[in-house]
This record gives C-alpha cells, sequence and structure tokens, in this order.
C-alpha cells in the first residue's frame, strides 16, 4: 500500500473490504485523518497503514457505542441519526453555518425515532414506508413520537427496489417474484426502513417471511446488503439505487421513497430549525446533493408536516 500516496474513500472501503459509510464513520470518529482536493476526500497510504498496524494487535473489534444525547454536556452538540452520505454534507453545513458540533449515530429509521422519543437524538432521518396508507414516515411519526410537537421536512427523494446479479439472472421484477422457490435474500436489520419496505411489501403481497430464503441474515447497511448480492452470497436484497451503483450490480427500481428528517419542537430548537430549513432550501447546498447523483431535490427543504 505504501506505494502509492493516497486513496478515495471508496479506495480505502475497497482495500479494508468494508462500506463506504464505516470509513465515512471512522472519519468522523477522527481514527482515519483525511485531506480534501476540491470535494473529494483522500487519505494518505502511510495514514492508512498506521490506522492497520494500530488495529492488528486488537483480539477482539472493541465496540462502539452510540452517542447518547442524555450524556452530552455541550449544548451545542446534536446528534444526527441516519446512514445516508446526504447526512454527512448536512453535519458539514450545520458546523460551517453555526456554532453547533454534529455527531453521528447510524441507526435505522425506526430505532432513530425511538432514540428522539427517548431524548437521545436531534435529528432522525426517515424512510418508512406505511402499506395501509401508502405514505412514508408520518404514520409511524404520529404513533411514536405521542405529546411531542415536531416538524417533518423533506431531505431527498430516492428509488428503492431490489439489488440483484448484473444482469438480473432471475428475472425480478416486482415485488411477487420473490415467491420464486429457493430464491436466497439478504435482509436489513429491524427498525431499518429497508426493513420495513420489504415486511410491509411481504404483508401486502401475502408473502410469509418464513417461505424466504435468508429472511433471518441481516446487513446493517445499504452497501453491505448490495456487497452481498455482489458477492453471491444472496440473490436478491431491497435498499436504495445508488449503493448498487457504488457496489456495481444491477437495480430495480420498485418505489420512490421520502428521506425525511424530523426536529422536535421547543424553545430550544428553534433556532436549529430554522438553521435547517435554511440550508435545505439553500442552492449550494443542493446543487451539491444533485451533484451526487440519485437523489431527487424537487421537494428539499419542504414542510411534509408541522405540528403547532
Amino acid at each position: 500500500m505504501s506505494k502509492e500516496l493516497s486513496y478515495t474513500i471508496e479506495e480505502v472501503s475497497q482495500l479494508l473490504k468494508v462500506s463506504k459509510l464505516t470509513i465515512y464513520d471512522l472519519v468522523k470518529k477522527g481514527e482515519l485523518p483525511v485531506f480534501r482536493v476540491g470535494r473529494q476526500m483522500r487519505m494518505d497510504a502511510k495514514d492508512l497503514e498506521m490506522y492497520i498496524n494500530n488495529n492488528k494487535s486488537s483480539t477482539s473489534p472493541v465496540p462502539v457505542a452510540e452517542p447518547h444525547r442524555n450524556d452530552v454536556k455541550d449544548s451545542l452538540n446534536l446528534v444526527i441519526s441516519g446512514q445516508d452520505m446526504v447526512l454527512d454534507i448536512l453535519g458539514q453545513q450545520i458546523e460551517k453555518d453555526s456554532s453547533y458540533k454534529t455527531l453521528r449515530s447510524n441507526k435505522g429509521s425506526l430505532s432513530g425515532l425511538i432514540s428522539m422519543y427517548n431524548g437521545d437524538s436531534d435529528i432522525v432521518s426517515l424512510h418508512m414506508f406505511d402499506g395501509d396508507t401508502g405514505e412514508y414516515n408520518l404514520p409511524y411519526i404520529k404513533k411514536i413520537l405521542v405529546g411531542y410537537p415536531y416538524i417533518l421536512l423533506n431531505l431527498v427523494s430516492r428509488k428503492a427496489g431490489l439489488y440483484v446479479k448484473k444482469g438480473n439472472p432471475l428475472d425480478l421484477t416486482n415485488w411477487t417474484d420473490l415467491k420464486q422457490k429457493d430464491l436466497a435474500i439478504i435482509n436489513r436489520e429491524r427498525g431499518s426502513g429497508a426493513r420495513i419496505l420489504l415486511d410491509e411489501q411481504l404483508r401486502i403481497h401475502k408473502i410469509p417471511s418464513k417461505n424466504l430464503k435468508g429472511y433471518d441474515k441481516e446487513e446493517t447497511n445499504h452497501l453491505s446488503v448490495a456487497s452481498a448480492v455482489s458477492a453471491g452470497i444472496a440473490d436478491v436484497g431491497v435498499g436504495i439505487e445508488k449503493a448498487a451503483k457504488i457496489v456495481g450490480i444491477d437495480f430495480v427500481p420498485l418505489i420512490t421513497e421520502r428521506y425525511d428528517l424530523v426536529i422536535l419542537k421547543s424553545p430550544k430548537n428553534e433556532q436549529l430549525i430554522n438553521i435547517v430549513k435554511r440550508i435545505l432550501s439553500s442552492n449550494p447546498f443542493q446543487a451539491e446533493i444533485k451533484a451526487l447523483g440519485d437523489y431527487d431535490i424537487s421537494q428539499t427543504g419542504s414542510i411534509i408536516y408541522e405540528t403547532y
């Protein structure tokens, strides 16, 4: 590795055989130093080598604790819950435009919403499909944030569907194709938006989860699910289009999901809400998201719902 001067985040993820989200998390925690060339983050080969050597002596992985809002004494610290790389851009912009310091929690949508109810998250990103109404997010928020005033803002919209192998050899084109005999699936963890989407579609189409080979095998992010399909561990997984393109597999779009942000309304959060609304509606932020590709920003910054 020392022959190379530096690596991109994607190259580091390939070298370490982990997802880009894992690398971004290590960078955020300060465990992997990076430098920027324009908008691109790069890592010195010697820093990567040092990180690998420093972790060789560890006989077992060291658990990384989720940031706990109640343990944060500085009121200017924010916990943003979610995994999408768009949240990294939002966090950077919040820090640039204010005195807030952002921390990231990689909880799934439902788990993040419960953490907000318990006072452990400040901004929660959501993409939870409700099969009874066909609506995203709000049906769940109304049931969980009982007694709390809140505002729901759109971050982006994006395509969700099936990860399939190159060429789609099993010709999977819709949810009912998951009934195919001996089809192997790789699932997301409980509490994630992708898991909720799959479970709701199975319920709607009357497909027993017990009939799905691999239903109990779970990964904790979109890239890991896509990678499992790419490696032949599974025939199909559920996730977003962006991860399929990063990994290099085919994608069958089945639904456009609304990826929203919820923030509790309180006198303390009034400034935060105004900052987030201003950032989401700004041309520079939307231009940066658009440049990533595979995100629809037509509703970005719009108020989906607000209690009074």
